[in-house]
C-alpha cells in the first residue's frame, strides 16, 4: 500500500527507493536450477546456468549487479552479456545467489504478462540476431531482457502504480501506454529504467539502448521490444507486419519467411498473411523512394 509521501514522489525517489530493494527472482528458476543439480550433479556447467539467466529478467538483473560490481573492484571490462555475469561470479556463487534470492510474485497477471515480455523479447533478439555477423546477439538480447526494469521492478515492490496505469488506458483515459504511464503515475515507466541503471552503474551499452541513442544495437533492441509486445497481445495484431518488415529492413540478409518462422506462437497461416502485409510495406516504401 502507498503511503501518502509516495503518492508525491516523482521518477527520482522512486528509482532511488527500488535500487535500494533485494532483486528478487522467479520462483519457476529456483525448481529448474534443482532440476538440473538433480541430474548433472556438480558437473554445472556455465551454459546450464546462463540458460536459467536469460528466462528470467529478475535474476539477470540481480547477477548482472553482481557481477559489475565485483568487475569494477577488479578493473575488468563491462559485462555485457548473461554468460559473462555467470563467467564473473562462478558456479557456487550464482547458485547461493539465486537460492538466496526472495520470490517474486508470479500470480500477479500484470507481473507475470510483464516478465513473459521480456524473456520473449530476449528469445526473438537471440534467434533474428543469428542473422547479423556484425552484433553480438547476446549483449542486444541481454538488453532487451533488462529494457524494462523500472516496470518490472514496479510490479514486485509497488503494483499499485503499473496497475494504475493499465487500468487508465483499458478505462480510454489514455491511447498510449506512455500516456497512461505518465498521467496515472508521473513519468514513463522508460524514464525509471534509465534512471535505476543509471543508479546501479550498469554497463554503458544497456543505458544506450534503454536511452534510445539511435543505433543499430539500439535499433534492434527497440524492434524486439515492440514485436515481444505486439506478439503477446494476439496473432492478430495490426503492428506486426510492420515489425516484420522493420526486422527485414534491420536484418536485410535475412528473408521475410525466415523471420516470420521466428515470430513466436504464429501457425502458418498466420506467418502466411503477415508475409504478404510486410512485402506490400516495404514495396509501398520503394515505390515512394
Amino acid at each position: 500500500m502507498l503511503t501518502e509521501r509516495q503518492h508525491h514522489w516523482g521518477v527520482d525517489q522512486w528509482a532511488a527507493f527500488l535500487t535500494s530493494q533485494t532483486i528478487p527472482c522467479m520462483p519457476r528458476t529456483k525448481f529448474l536450477l534443482r532440476a538440473l543439480e538433480e541430474t548433472q550433479g556438480d558437473d554445472l556447467s556455465a551454459a546450464d546456468l546462463t540458460a536459467l539467466v536469460i528466462g528470467d529478467p529478475y535474476l539477470c538483473l540481480r547477477l548482472l549487479r553482481a557481477a559489475e560490481q565485483r568487475r569494477t573492484h577488479r578493473l575488468g571490462h563491462e559485462t555485457t552479456t548473461p554468460l559473462g555475469a555467470v563467467m564473473q561470479l562462478g558456479v557456487t556463487t550464482f547458485r547461493n545467489l539465486l537460492l538466496g534470492s526472495p520470490e517474486a510474485d508470479a500470480d500477479n497477471p500484470g507481473l507475470a504478462a510483464c516478465e513473459g515480455r521480456a524473456v520473449m523479447a530476449s528469445q526473438i533478439a537471440q534467434m533474428w540476431g543469428k542473422a547479423r555477423a556484425d552484433i553480438a546477439p547476446e549483449e542486444v538480447a541481454m538488453a532487451a531482457l533488462l529494457a524494462e526494469i523500472g516496470e518490472l521492478l514496479l510490479w514486485n515492490f509497488v503494483p499499485e502504480l503499473p496497475q494504475a496505469a493499465l487500468d487508465a488506458l483499458a478505462g480510454g483515459h489514455a491511447s498510449r501506454s506512455a500516456q497512461a504511464q505518465e498521467m496515472a503515475c508521473g513519468f514513463r515507466f522508460r524514464e525509471l529504467s534509465l534512471k535505476c541503471a543509471e543508479l546501479w552503474g550498469l554497463p554503458q551499452l544497456l543505458v544506450q539502448l534503454i536511452r534510445g541513442i539511435s543505433n543499430t544495437r539500439a535499433n534492434l533492441c527497440k524492434l524486439y521490444l515492440d514485436t515481444a509486445r505486439h506478439l503477446t497481445a494476439g496473432p492478430d495484431n495490426p503492428a506486426l507486419p510492420d515489425d516484420l518488415a522493420e526486422a527485414h529492413r534491420l536484418i536485410p540478409h535475412a528473408s521475410l519467411e525466415w523471420l516470420a518462422a521466428h515470430m513466436i506462437g504464429l501457425d502458418a497461416e498466420r506467418q502466411a498473411g503477415i508475409i504478404a502485409a510486410a512485402q506490400s510495406l516495404l514495396s509501398q516504401a520503394d515505390t515512394a523512394a
